[in-house]
């Protein structure tokens, strides 16, 4: 969509966006609207990142990356004074900022999570049949436009609708980077091509190499790990090798 294989939640600052308003919550004392939180987050941030991103009326997908990282940088900050502020919520604060996915649900928060899961299911499903205009739209804007794609419409339907799952995760299971970046890297060493397969595979290997991350962190050492602490540690070195093998 944005031309550039650094584009993730984490760049576009989503992730930071749900973070914070969950976090929000969470020390507000209303811990049980924390996915609630998380997800008006991520939305605001959706919304103040794609305003940015229009200069006179035309969309800029460069802008669109700088606004995400301003974004993220800014909730961050926002994040860092919550947890100084309130240093008796630490715990709470970190579970969000290193990844958690072992949340505990009252028998009341099941509702909300099978809910909020069916609708980012529906959305992904219905991201799959968007595989052809991708495919469409990642040739150039210019070729998508004489093919009678509705560019703008397009780009702003898939971030608008990728921003709600992003938003959902993250306020189930906090934010757990480097994912969004390996995951999709390695599915196109083997599928080069084709975002049908692409998108399938990478979510599936996505979820295996998350459960896998997670059951290290839980048995590694005598202490439980944040989930995105292990996952950071296979990132980099990865993202080392990446750049001097290409």
């Amino acid at each position: 969509m944005l031309a550039n294989p650094l584009a993730e939640p984490y760049i576009l600052g989503v992730s930071s966006g749900s973070a914070f308003g969950s976090i929000l919550a969470g020390i507000s004392g209303m811990v049980v609207f924390m996915p609630l939180g998380g997800f008006l987050g991520a939305g605001l941030t959706m919304i103040l990142v794609w305003r940015l991103a229009h200069q006179k009326g035309r969309f800029d997908k460069s802008r669109l990356l700088i606004a995400g990282v301003i974004a993220g940088m800014f909730f961050a900050a926002g994040i860092s004074l919550m947890m100084y502020l309130n240093l008796k919520d630490t715990a709470l604060i970190l579970g969000t900022l290193m990844g958690n996915l072992g949340r505990i649900f009252s028998t009341g928060e099941w509702t909300a999570f099978t809910l909020l899961a069916s609708i980012s299911t529906g959305i992904m499903v219905y991201l799959f049949f968007k595989s052809t205009a991708l495919d469409i739209l990642s040739s150039g804007d210019v070729y998508a436009g004489s093919l009678g794609i509705n560019v703008l419409a397009l780009r702003k339907e898939v971030f608008l609708l990728s921003s709600i799952v992003i938003g959902i995760s993250v306020a189930y299971a906090g934010i757990i980077g480097f994912v969004g970046l390996i995951v999709p890297h390695v599915v196109r060493f083997f599928i080069p091509s084709g975002q049908r397969r692409i998108y399938v595979v990478s979510m599936w290997s996505g979820a295996i190499f998350l459960l896998a991350c997670d059951l290290a962190a839980k048995h590694l050492l005598a202490i439980e790990l944040p989930v995105g602490v292990i996952t950071a540690f296979v990132g980099c070195p990865f993202f080392m090798w990446l750049l001097l093998k290409k």
